[in-house]
This record gives structure tokens, C-alpha cells and sequence, in this order.
């Protein structure tokens, strides 16, 4: 069963930040009760096409964006809007070990549902809160979304092709980093907390800021401006710090090269049939290659157009150079890799037969990730749930 079996969660997060922090949870074997509005459910239920298409090929209601971060819990309506919803809840909270919620800040205290009236009930609640830009600032009160987050926190500044390029200027990434990355953050958060609580009997209420979030990751960049004084621009596929570390055009499209240290450049240079240029003053070292970036650069892309990508990967990962195509989201899920990996997975669905869906990457081997349950269709476990709830 996975190595939260046993743990309760209640997730009243809705989007996909706490979403998808409550699914890995479910994926690794927590009980997830989601509480959803009664007729609406969760936002995302609604954001398509796609829509899931049932055995005679008709669209249900079930929208490909909430099947990606909804597997394995169970779907509660409630209206937290009514002392009826809110009684429930409470009850939920003094059974559950973890709470999860993504309203703004103060939005549950008029309910009754906030940290501080919930501890109350249950002191070792672990009540995670997940906001736009967090439980205090100048700006907590403002509603946070994924793009804009992506942009105030830094990341567009810095995605996209270089300025004085075709098509150049900020690009957001293609998928909510900000959210899913908050969700990441929230989980080792929580599982941290788990664990001072198995130590402590305390619970506590996690503060995590989509915000914060998005300047904490960015990781080598933010140390290029805290260190070297400059803000970091757009430079495309192009690494700040590796050289070279970029797609490069082929003959029939792009590969990814990564050249990640001197012995691997060599190995490249001998494989395009210019070993001299491993040999070049301006070229021999990583810090060298990074100083003169636009002499070199041209140089290499004169000679991939020689052949395929597939041809250059083939021979590059001979010499252990890693590089690779850019694949379109059919050929990664045709990916022999991909496949051996059992990344894709189907789960039995009571309109569609099976619902498809993409499997946990974590690869335990004392508790292995089972999928007992698809994506739940609108308050299908709410009587279930509740028959089995024990009075407050």
C-alpha cells in the first residue's frame, strides 16, 4: 500500500497547486477526501476541450485539465457556505491528519475553518495554506495566478529567445511551474512536518507563497545575480553557464546538446570532424567557451547541419555526449525509455471504461506506488465518506 497508508488528508484546494500536492500524497498511499462545491466541483473540471469521451466516443463532463492532478482521492460536495458544510468539515479536520487548502488569506476564518479554530479541535492538524504571495506582506491579500506569478517572480525574464532574434522577448513556460512547483515545495513541507509531529505530538500550519516559490527555484540564476552583479536576460535554449549547452539546428530539425565538461567537448569536436576546435586558445575551458559564446556557437551549428538528429545522437551518445531531439508529446509517450519506465498508465472509469493517466515517477522499493483509484467524478464518495465519520 504506500508509506502513507494510514494518513488522512483534507483537501480543500482547488486549481492546481494543492491539487497536485494532494495527489502525489494519494499516489504514496494517503487517504484524500476532496471537498468539492456541490454542482461546480473543482474550477478546473470546467477548463477544456479535451473533455474525456465515454464508449460510444460523446464527450463527458470530465476535462483532461482535472484528470491530470486528481487521481486517487475522493470526492466530497459541500457548501463550506452553510453551517451544515462547515459542521462537516470540522468533523473531517478532528479525523484527518493534514489539511490542504488554497483559499485567499483569511477567506476560511469567517467559516470557522482556519488554522486557528480547526488546532482547536484537532491540535495535531498539519494545515498547509497555499496563496497567491503568501500569509503576510503587502500584497497577501491579492489573488495569485501561475502566469503572472511566472512573471513577477522572474522566470519570464529569463525564458524566451534573446533580444535582437526572431521571435525574441519573455515566454512563459508551457506548463504552471509557479503552481506545480508550489505543489512539490508543499509536499516536502508536509512530509517534514509529519515527522516533527511523530516526534513532537504538535501540529502546525504551513505558510507556502506561489511567489516565494518562484524566486526560490530559480536556483543557479538567482546566484548569478546575488553573485555576479547582473541580472541574468533571455538567452533561448541557451545555458548561462555551459558552453555549449543549447539546441542546435540538424538536417532535418533541432538536437539538444548538453556538454555538461571539457572531456565531453573534446569528444564532440572529434565526432564533428573538428577536433581542433577542442584545441582552440578561446575554446578550451567551460569558462573560456562561456567568454566567447558567439564564436563558437556558429561554428557548431555550421556543422550539425551536416546530418540528422538522429544521426548525431547515435554517434554522440557513442562518446557518452548527452544530447537528444526535442520530441513532440506523442514521440515522448512512444519513447522505448518512456515505455520500460511504465510512465503511462490506464485506470478503470465509470464513463470512459479507463481514464489514461501518467504515473508517479518515484520508484520505491519497499512500498510501491498502486493506483487504486482514477479521478473522481463530482461528490462520488460523499455519502460513503460520511457514513463512516465519527461525530466532533
Amino acid at each position: 500500500m504506500g508509506p502513507l497508508q494510514g494518513i488522512k488528508i483534507l483537501d480543500l484546494s482547488r486549481i492546481l497547486a494543492g491539487p497536485w500536492a494532494t495527489q502525489l500524497l494519494a499516489d504514496y498511499g494517503a487517504t484524500v477526501w476532496k471537498i468539492e462545491r456541490p454542482g461546480v466541483g473543482d474550477d478546473t473540471r470546467h477548463w477544456g476541450p479535451p473533455f474525456l469521451k465515454d464508449g460510444t466516443g460523446a464527450e463527458t463532463t470530465e476535462s483532461a485539465y482535472f484528470l491530470s492532478a486528481n487521481r486517487g482521492k475522493r470526492s466530497l460536495e459541500l457548501d463550506i457556505t452553510t453551517e451544515a458544510g462547515q459542521s462537516v468539515v470540522r468533523r473531517l479536520a478532528a479525523d484527518a491528519d493534514i489539511l490542504v487548502e488554497n483559499y485567499k488569506v483569511g477567506g476560511l476564518a469567517k467559516y470557522g475553518l482556519d488554522y486557528a479554530s480547526l488546532a482547536q479541535i484537532n491540535p495535531q492538524l498539519i494545515y498547509c495554506s497555499i496563496t497567491g504571495f503568501g500569509q503576510t506582506g503587502p500584497d497577501a491579500a491579492l489573488a495569485g495566478y501561475d502566469a503572472m506569478v511566472q512573471a513577477r517572480g522572474g522566470l519570464m525574464s529569463i525564458t524566451g529567445e534573446r533580444d535582437g532574434l526572431p521571435g525574441a522577448g519573455p515566454q512563459k513556460v508551457g506548463v504552471a511551474v509557479a503552481d506545480l512547483m508550489a505543489g512539490m515545495y508543499a509536499v516536502s513541507a508536509l512530509l517534514a512536518a509529519l515527522h516533527h509531529r511523530e516526534k513532537s505530538g504538535e501540529g502546525q500550519q504551513i505558510d507556502i507563497s506561489l511567489l516565494d516559490t518562484q524566486v526560490a527555484w530559480l536556483a543557479n540564476q538567482n546566484m548569478n545575480y546575488l553573485i555576479g552583479g547582473k541580472a541574468p536576460v533571455r538567452q533561448g535554449t541557451a545555458h548561462p553557464n555551459i558552453v555549449p549547452y543549447q539546441a542546435l539546428p540538424t538536417a532535418d530539425g533541432f538536437l539538444m546538446l548538453a556538454v555538461g565538461n571539457d572531456r565531453q567537448f573534446v569528444e564532440c569536436c572529434r565526432v564533428l570532424g573538428k577536433p581542433d576546435l577542442a584545441k582552440d586558445p578561446r575554446f578550451i575551458t567551460n569558462r573560456l567557451r562561456v567568454e566567447h559564446r558567439d564564436q563558437l556557437i556558429p561554428l557548431l551549428e555550421a556543422c550539425f547541419m551536416a546530418k540528422t538528429t538522429a544521426e548525431w545522437s547515435s554517434l554522440l551518445g557513442a562518446v557518452k555526449v548527452p544530447c537528444g531531439p526535442i520530441n513532440r508529446l506523442d514521440e515522448v509517450f512512444d519513447d522505448a525509455q518512456i515505455q520500460s519506465r511504465g510512465m503511462r498508465l490506464n485506470l478503470p472509469h465509470p464513463l470512459a471504461g479507463t481514464v489514461p493517466q501518467v504515473a508517479n515517477p518515484v520508484k520505491f522499493s519497499a512500498t510501491p506506488i498502486e493506483y487504486p483509484l482514477a479521478p473522481p467524478l463530482l461528490g462520488a464518495d460523499t455519502e460513503d465518506v460520511l457514513a463512516t465519520l465519527p461525530e466532533v
